[in-house]
């Protein structure tokens, strides 16, 4: 497959699932918008790697997610710079676990500006561009936690739920626009978000962090493994392909089967 004169925002693509979704367009010839926080040595440091690596073009965007002006900034830069915005990855997200009760409202409110609220704003951002062209790609990262609940993980099953319902509503609007969107529904990914919430849910039921991997996150999963970043890029890489021209509006599972139960 060539993605080549294509070109790919990322959100949250600096470490994670992101950054290997970023690489995965990259090695086919997409041109990235990079998008997320952490070291500004780091990310040049990766940036100018997909650069060198893959003979892309690859710009960065600091924007935060909680803020829209700041979304519209990151998306106009990929429009002016590469001509359009042909492949939409909708990956940030953060997490926070905390029985209902004593869930804080900022981590709350965080939670859903990040995982679902900026979904829109990019989505709304980039729409126009795709349509000129008449092709499109958006893929929204949801979870098997838009599908089914957890407990001590409100905000991040609401937000994704409702990544799910956004996803079905864009792609019935865009389809014949040949543009789709769908939505990549993962288990337990082993990832630094995974492992930034192990101290709670190991404190939360009172349980090594070794017990909580295998106990609580791949509780579900009727394969006891946890899923690749790598897994979801492929899927994504594919998602951009003409083999999947007719997949929209489709939640896509990769989770080992916990979502079979």
């Amino acid at each position: 497959m060539d993605l080549k004169n294509k070109s790919a925002i990322v959100t949250g693509s600096t470490s994670g699932i992101g950054q290997a979704i970023a690489r995965g367009l990259a090695e086919k010839g997409a041109n990235i918008v990079l998008n997320g926080f952490g070291d500004e040595a780091d990310i040049e440091k990766q940036r100018v790697e997909l650069e060198d690596t893959f003979g892309v073009k690859v710009l960065y965007s600091n924007a935060d997610m909680r803020k829209p002006e700041e979304i519209r900034a990151m998306v106009e830069l990929g429009i002016n710079e590469f001509g359009g915005v042909d492949i939409l990855v909708n990956n940030a997200g953060i997490q926070n676990v905390s029985p209902i009760e004593d869930f804080p409202d900022d981590k709350w409110n965080d939670i859903i500006d990040i995982s679902l609220n900026s979904n829109f704003h990019t989505i709304k951002a980039a729409v126009p561009a795709m349509k000129e062209k008449g092709w499109g790609r958006i893929v929204n990262i949801s979870s098997v936690h838009g599908l089914v609940a957890s407990p001590y993980k409100s905000a991040y099953n609401a937000a994704k739920h409702g990544v799910i319902g956004l996803t079905k509503t864009v792609a019935l609007e865009l389809g014949e626009f040949g543009i789709t969107c769908n939505a990549i529904c993962p288990g337990s990914v082993n990832t630094p978000l995974m492992h930034k919430q192990l101290p709670g849910l190991a404190k939360t039921y009172n349980i090594s962090e070794e017990d909580a991997i295998k106990n609580v996150l791949l509780k579900a999963h009727a394969i006891k493994q946890q899923v690749t970043v790598t897994d979801i890029a492929d899927t994504i890489v594919y998602l951009c392909s003409d083999s999947a021209k007719l997949i929209t509006g489709s939640s896509i599972t990769i989770d080992g089967g916990w979502t079979a139960q």
